[in-house]
């Protein structure tokens, strides 16, 4: 069978995840040592992430040419965000209070030291409205490459790339020196991809040495609720998308299962984002489309991380005997529908995120982070490849609302016509 083929990536990255969990089982010590495995991993991926994504973008918005598409397809993704991403966010705080997963938590043992490097993190980082739309926009053009953030570089790729259209043929030479340059960093990319499967056994050896096997029994139910949750969303939601725009859920699944196991085993859906792009366009998306949509979506378009959010504000509150009005957890939705259009893709993000939420949110106990820090890593994986599937079934959506989608594999064909999702 192919995926026996010790050649292929999947196989790989699953050893590596085995592995990486016997050797924190057996060797716990030397397990927690191995992070620096996935770190450098992800670190190099980070390294190329802010110039792809500004040479797709650029070359996406350029080579459609008609401003008006432009806006057309951009107003399209960010709708579809926002609608989903709400969506996402109403299921976590409904399924939290149904389950109620953190009540009767024992908190003696919450401490506001280990989560300092989050709060931290948190107070340092405006959640504001203005605030917001300020950290958009970068000090430097340059500036912007070495922030490390998504949303200046997105900004600048918009604005160059529309400059870029509006000067015509003249542009040209250049659209082609970044198709050029684009081959090179994917040319990178397929070397980094190389050593996955190794970050993928340094995260998980760290990730068991660490905290242990036993770890997971903890807050079980919490995880659980979160790994359900996230489970029905792509099922029920992300599938009933599919199931409209011509397309199933499972064979999407399948066809991208190389990109989720490597996100499994590094928690980041960042280190999925370059294979992605290449997989979407073989799918039948339009380069145009796959390189505005997918970037975007990697900061507007979180549905796991939304989830987490709502879900594990909601535990904290519960843990801690805070009872939530009904008014107040509409707050709380709408807060979270802000702050979690700044957490990136990036292992560890949502967390930072949570502490930034709870920090405006006064009436639940920031140092309740601590409850569930040990098994943050568990779920951020879970969200990960939510954020990561949803982002591509965005991608192909808006392909086919645009009528940029043609089949280019065997087995990929619409269940409904192009002519009927275009009517």
């Amino acid at each position: 069978m192919k995926f026996f083929n010790f050649k292929s990536l999947t196989f790989q990255v699953i050893t590596g995840i085995i592995l990486g969990i016997l050797c924190g089982a057996l060797f716990p010590k030397f397990g927690a040592e191995l992070k620096v495995l996935a770190d450098i991993f992800i670190k190099m991926i980070k390294m190329v992430i802010a110039p792809i994504i500004f040479l797709t973008i650029v070359i996406g918005i350029a080579g459609m040419g008609d401003m008006k598409k432009l806006g057309r397809i951009g107003g399209k993704a960010l709708l579809y965000f926002e609608i989903v991403s709400t969506i996402a966010l109403a299921i976590g705080i409904t399924v939290a209070n149904f389950y109620k997963p953190g009540k009767g938590f024992d908190t003696s043992g919450a401490s506001a030291d280990a989560v300092s490097q989050y709060t931290k993190a948190a107070e340092e980082t405006s959640h504001g409205l203005m605030d917001f739309i300020l950290s958009i926009i970068p000090d430097t053009f340059i500036g912007a490459f070495t922030s490390g953030e998504l949303l200046p570089v997105l900004f600048i790729a918009v604005l160059f790339g529309v400059a870029l259209a509006a000067i015509g043929p003249k542009g040209k030479p250049i659209i082609d020196l970044f198709e050029k340059l684009t081959d090179v960093m994917f040319g990178i990319v397929n070397m980094i991809m190389r050593i996955s499967p190794i970050a993928a056994f340094g995260a998980m050896a760290y990730t068991i040495g660490n905290f242990g096997i036993g770890s997971l029994i903890y807050l079980g139910k919490l995880m659980g609720s979160v790994y359900t949750t996230m489970f029905l969303f792509i099922v029920f939601v992300l599938g009933a998308i599919c199931k409209f725009y011509g397309f199933n859920i499972f064979k999407f699944i399948k066809y991208i299962k190389e990109e989720i196991f490597l996100v499994i085993g590094t928690s980041s859906s960042e280190s999925a984002l370059p294979p992605l792009m290449k997989k979407l366009e073989q799918y039948g998306c339009s380069k145009s489309v796959v390189g505005l949509v997918l970037p975007t979506g990697y900061s507007f378009n979180l549905d796991g991380t939304s989830i987490y959010l709502s879900m594990a504000a909601l535990f904290i509150a519960q843990a801690f005997g805070v009872d939530l009005t009904l008014g107040e957890q509409i707050l709380l939705l709408g807060v979270l529908m802000l702050t979690s259009k700044g957490a990136a893709g990036v292992t560890g993000s949502g967390f930072v995120t949570l502490a930034a939420t709870l920090a405006v949110f006064p009436s639940i106990p920031v140092a309740g982070l601590a409850l569930i820090l040990g098994v943050d890593r568990f779920m951020s994986e879970a969200r990960a490849v939510t954020n990561l599937i949803g982002n591509g079934v965005a991608t192909v959506v808006v392909s086919k609302m645009e009528g940029e989608f043609t089949p280019q594999l065997k087995g990929v064909s619409s269940e409904k016509s192009e002519e009927e999702i275009s009517a």
